[in-house]
């Protein structure tokens, strides 16, 4: 393995997520590294359970205390900088980013990037209704210029129980892809030129080949980025706004 290569710690949360995240960076590591290679990868996760005990409760600082709590395991791992495979939780980056014993990658931003990149202009937020209800998306979207489109609550209550029923137990089946499409299909009408799947859990149903809308896949960009900043030892990560 090369000598060069950052190790990436993973900040886990739900498990089908984080393992999609996981082998991105494993698998695609190999083809810019070479046969079999890639950065160190560690990873730590607390039960998804307390999580969302403090999500509930809306206690958003206890989860920011979760992810820190992963951040000082995953120093004495050796990791060099973070990532953490779940959009929802990127809610409480203000809080965790100041105490922070290393460096994040932000997975909106990166989404942000991609869809300027691609010439994309006014993205569809598709995720649990945390997510959706908050201005992850909107805050990194909006700072490149471009616009947004929330599902209807009633779809944003929908998707939440697929997801959270569902998704993160790795249950996939066709009535939930329908009534993703269904909702990206509105998104279209109401101007979306693209989808952002954003919880790591979708990107295992949903795709460019059964998506009404072209897809943002936040689970594997945020692995991308991850690779490219481990194997680029001239460029720093940046860190999380807010």
């Amino acid at each position: 393995m090369s000598a060069k290569a950052k190790h990436i710690g993973i900040v886990a949360c739900s498990a089908e997520g984080a393992a999609l995240c996981y082998t991105t960076v494993c698998v695609e590591g190999a083809g810019m590294m070479g046969r079999h290679d890639h950065p160190e990868v560690s990873m730590h996760t607390h039960p998804l359970a307390a999580y969302m005990n403090y999500i509930y409760a809306g206690n958003w600082q206890g989860v920011a205390d979760l992810m820190l709590s992963s951040a000082t395991k995953l120093v004495r791992a050796g990791a060099d900088f973070l990532i953490c495979p779940d959009n929802t939780i990127h809610k409480v980056m203000p809080l965790v980013r100041p105490h922070s014993p290393l460096p994040w990658l932000h997975i909106a931003e990166e989404v942000a990037v991609e869809a300027t990149r691609l010439g994309y202009r006014k993205i569809g937020l598709l995720g649990t209704k945390y997510l959706v209800n908050s201005d992850v998306y909107p805050e990194k979207l909006s700072e490149r210029g471009l616009g947004f489109v929330r599902p209807s609550e009633k779809q944003r209550e929908e998707i939440n129980r697929i997801i959270f029923d569902q998704l993160v137990y790795g249950n996939l089946n066709a009535p939930a892809l329908s009534y993703f499409q269904q909702v990206i299909e509105v998104l279209k009408r109401e101007g979306c030129d693209a989808v952002v799947l954003g919880c790591t859990e979708i990107p295992l149903l949903v795709n460019d080949a059964n998506s009404p809308l072209p897809t943002l896949d936040s689970t594997r960009l945020l692995a991308r980025a991850a690779l490219r900043h481990a194997l680029d030892d001239s460029q720093d990560v940046r860190p999380v706004a807010g």
